[in-house]
């Protein structure tokens, strides 16, 4: 799925430019929407990309585009610079895409895990929006194309689980969950921001939507958790001992920041 990955060599600097955000414990400072980030070079690169978290800058290292930054750049736009034309209708188009990425994501990971027609099928099809005019991006329902596919990608989780603990929608921020058996659990938008889930057993666990920013997933086996994605992990704090899925990398900073004792 590498086309599913974000790849800065042939983007504007998208995600740098058309996307807000507020200074914070993720972001040095606030930059409007549409507004270049003070750290972006003259050739689309980060000044500080090597020195993100250091810079004040985490925010950035947990952002994943799903390759929808080379898409619009390359594909939707033609190669053509936001810096030479259509800079706010490009930048109204590259969430848009994005959300259709991260469906393509999860479609693939569903074929992956569980082949059915019916999966390549609405892959094609959103593929296809991805790649349509402007214009055509722009006047999409993406909520509906998004509904379509969650119902998907309901009945794969639902086949591939053996367990009906459900912690949907649930909020479990800063909950103590370690050593844990929460395999085949459903974690679908469960807010587990800061929660512990040291060596606790994740597999096959749906994690489509949850909220994993801080949470401490020391020794925890995720390797076969449904729907992770790089950006979770990202968010999340971990160490040498936590098993993820093979598709995911470690991130830099868990081995640079180290994770709370008891």
């Amino acid at each position: 799925m590498d086309e599913l990955k974000g790849d800065c060599a042939n983007c504007f600097g998208l995600c740098c430019v058309a996307l807000p955000f507020a200074k914070s414990a993720d972001f040095a400072a606030t930059k409007d929407a549409g507004t270049p980030c003070r750290n972006l070079l003259a050739d689309h690169r980060c000044g500080i990309h090597d020195q993100l978290r250091p810079k004040g800058y985490a925010g950035c290292t947990v952002y994943d585009c799903f390759g929808a930054g080379q898409r619009v750049s390359q594909t939707v736009f033609g190669g053509v610079d936001w810096r030479t034309a259509g800079r706010q209708q490009m930048f109204a188009v590259f969430p848009l895409v994005r959300q259709l990425h991260e469906l393509l994501w999860y479609l693939a990971e569903a074929h992956r895990l569980d082949p059915h027609d019916d999966l390549a099928a609405a892959f094609a099809e959103v593929e296809q929006h991805t790649v349509a005019t402007p214009d055509a991006i722009l006047t999409l329902d993406v909520a509906e194309v998004r509904a379509k596919v969650n119902v998907l990608l309901l009945r794969t989780s639902e086949r591939l689980r053996t367990s009906a603990k459900s912690y949907r929608g649930a909020d479990l921020i800063g909950a103590r969950l370690r050593n844990k058996n929460l395999s085949s659990a459903d974690f679908r938008g469960a807010y587990l921001i800061g929660a512990d889930l040291t060596n606790s057993d994740l597999a096959r666990a749906d994690m489509i939507g949850a909220d994993l920013r801080g949470a401490d997933l020391s020794g925890a086996d995720l390797s076969t958790c449904l729907f992770l994605t790089q950006p979770q992990v990202n968010a999340a704090r971990g160490n040498a001992r936590t098993k993820l899925p093979a598709a995911l990398s470690r991130p830099a900073h868990w081995t640079a920041e180290p994770t709370r004792r008891r």
